[in-house]
């Protein structure tokens, strides 16, 4: 009998009462491993209310105490580090060890928010005006809700949940329905960890249950990850019901290859970078940009037999650079984009389309692709393919190089590789992207920095973890205090003033 996913909701697995389920692959073979239950507006609502109800007291905890529950948890997933990755890994697809990854970079969002008590400190003013002392509070805004997608099952949901709890707010996560079972696990932990039950509800969900947290009116902040135009639709009909709203769309991350670049690095970098996990995350670098027809010669000639040695393997070979794509019409999806560019006259220098894993020939695979030739013009260029495929476009200079993800509509990623600090600084000064590598391939900041793109990568304020998280999650409320004493008599009808 296949197993059936439920939802997590006042501290126990539910199950769905919809009757609507969606099937859970395993990437390796293409089989149905589990069932997901697709929750109902009446469910999700449910959830909010149970919620609503938990919240007061949570967020009456002081500071110190929720953090204290994180550092519970930090111990129970590290207990329990190797289960959790091979969770995800059979789920999504990607390596064991590349999941181990996934875990870590949320696991140190969770190590962010034990500071909670300082990251929440307001600011003081003594002696603002005669007698009178001003200072600020940071207060939570009550139930919240994230939208996560399937690339990082782990990461992204701990990067919404952490700063959202410990700053005193219920938190209401929809992951991804194609890779549930270790969002569940998660709420589980911080069940164990301390937290009250009602604090962290997991409901999965499609399109309805999207709706239902837009739509309803306790939930005061919503953030999302995923592609851009369910980002502009969470972003427009969130803000439209009056929430606060955060969202993280596609990405075409440029990596510029100048001329004195160490041209092994860079090569080594762009495969790492272009290749793991099968090209599924927002931060891979999918353009390369060499600038200089002898640097590109050079590179390609140096990148052809590193993507045919790419070594694709069952998610549980710890060996392997990369393992399937998550679904069959993710493995169509690239497919496609790759006849595309054939089509639109790039040059196909390594084809990986017809790669085959003996004994998992129903499994989502495709071999390494790499693309010389490119131009601007090109939907191979101009939109995000998601999987293991390398675009090279040329740049007779640094000039034209920098154009290139100057004019493109997102604005996630980008790195350049030199040797030169002046181009370097100059790069970073006039980029117009909010994440920037010096010789660093995936330029994802660590927990205590705030990570966020510009242009169509990112609608809303604020970004992702970091100081940033603290403010999406709170609001803020300033105390003008003056006691009797410096109380003068009579009526004040003059605005005060610093004189």
């Amino acid at each position: 009998m296949t197993r059936e996913i439920g939802h997590f909701i006042g501290g126990t697995r539910v199950a769905g009462k919809s009757g609507r389920f969606a099937d859970v692959y395993n990437p390796n073979t293409g089989e149905v491993q589990a069932k997901v239950a697709l929750a109902s507006e009446d469910e999700m609502r449910a959830a909010v209310a149970n919620a609503q109800a938990a919240q007061p007291a949570w967020a009456a905890k002081n500071a110190q105490v929720r953090a204290r529950v994180f550092f519970n948890f930090l111990r129970l997933v590290e207990a329990e580090k190797e289960e959790l990755a091979e969770m995800l890994s059979i789920e999504h697809g990607k390596t064991v060890p590349d999941a181990h990854g996934d875990i870590q970079r949320g696991v140190e969002v969770c190590e962010f928010v034990c500071g909670a008590p300082h990251l929440l400190k307001g600011e003081f003013s003594e002696g603002a005006g005669p007698g009178i002392d001003m200072y600020s509070m940071r207060q939570p805004l009550g139930v919240v809700a994230g939208i996560t997608p399937f690339n990082f099952p782990a990461m992204i949901p701990m990067w919404k949940f952490a700063p959202a709890i410990a700053c005193g707010n219920a938190f209401i996560l929809k992951p991804s329905e194609r890779d549930p079972s270790l969002p569940m696990r998660l709420g589980e932990l911080m069940l164990e960890a301390g937290l009250p039950a009602g604090i962290l509800n997991v409901v999965n969900g499609d399109k309805v249950a999207v709706d239902a947290i837009l739509d309803d009116p306790v939930i005061q902040a919503v953030g999302f990850v995923g592609s851009t135009p369910i980002a502009e639709y969470v972003y427009t009909r969130g803000t439209a019901s009056g929430k606060r709203v955060q969202c993280f769309g596609g990405a075409k991350n440029h990596m510029i290859i100048m001329p004195d670049a160490d041209l092994d690095q860079a090569a080594d970098a762009l495969i790492g970078a272009g290749y793991g996990s099968a090209g599924e995350r927002c931060m891979a670098i999918s353009v390369a940009v060499p600038v200089g027809q002898q640097t590109a010669d050079a590179l390609i000639e140096k990148l052809i037999p590193r993507v045919e040695s790419l070594k694709i393997g069952p998610s549980s070979d710890r060996d392997a650079d990369f393992g399937p794509l998550v679904t069959a019409q993710a493995e169509q999806r690239v497919r496609n984009y790759v006849d595309a560019g054939i089509a639109e006259g790039a040059t196909l220098r390594v084809d990986g389309r017809g790669f085959s894993l003996q004994g998992y020939e129903d499994g989502y695979f495709m071999g390494g692709c790499l693309f010389d030739n490119v131009t601007a013009d090109m939907s191979i260029y101009k939109e995000e393919i998601f999987g293991p495929v390398l675009t090279v476009v040329r740049a007779d200079n640094y000039e034209d190089a920098l154009e290139l993800p100057m004019n493109h509509e997102y604005g996630n990623g980008v790195a350049i590789y030199t040797r030169d600090g002046d181009t370097a600084r100059d790069f970073c000064s006039r980029i117009n992207i909010g994440m920037v590598g010096v010789n660093v391939p995936i330029p994802v900041p660590l927990a205590y920095h705030t990570f966020g793109g510009w242009k169509r990568s990112s609608f809303g304020d604020l970004n992702q973890h970091g100081p940033d998280s603290i403010r999406f999650y709170t609001r803020t409320k300033t105390v003008t205090s003056r006691w009797p004493s410096g109380l003068k008599d009579g009526a004040e009808f003059v605005i005060p003033t610093m004189n």
